[in-house]
């Protein structure tokens, strides 16, 4: 038996409520997500790049995190930012990847796209002059790192 569904002047008759939610979603919003192929195409973009070693980034982040203790020289946090940059330029597209799975106009979608913007930024930035204005570089590409890396092996399971 048909579902049946009636919207003011609308009448649609479907045969099972899947295709009823995604012809109207499809007719009220102009998309439908689908987040079984949603998640298998942010799969395939994501094997495309290079792989994620979660236990070196996350080593990574662990010396950048300890640097605030101690009064490092500027080529060491220079080095430090420079793996910290590259860590995020391999999390970051696997994080848009996934933000592309949300409703574009939800909360939750503009919210994650403006901390992955933010995040962006921050590793475009050029390297530091002077020694505090690096450790502060290297202090926040460590944050943004570790809430990346938390998001891909939150995911990943």
């Amino acid at each position: 038996m048909p579902c049946q569904f009636r919207c003011s002047n609308w009448h649609f008759a479907f045969w099972d409520f899947q295709s009823a939610i995604e012809v109207l979603v499809t007719r009220f919003y102009g998309h439908y997500m689908d987040t079984d192929r949603a998640r298998m195409a942010t799969v395939a973009a994501a094997g495309d790049a290079l792989p994620i070693d979660a236990e070196t980034i996350s080593a990574t982040i662990s010396r950048a995190l300890r640097l605030g203790s101690g009064r490092p020289d500027l080529g060491a946090l220079a080095e430090l930012e420079e793996e910290l940059r590259g860590h995020v330029a391999a999390l970051l597209p696997v994080a848009r990847a996934s933000a592309q799975r949300l409703w574009p106009s939800s909360i939750e979608a503009h919210r994650l796209t403006a901390r992955l913007d933010g995040i962006e930024r921050q590793a475009e930035l050029g390297p530091a002059v002077d020694v505090f204005t690096a450790h502060v570089q290297v202090q926040l590409l460590a944050r943004d790192c570790q809430w990346l890396l938390t998001r891909y092996t939150a995911e990943a399971r």
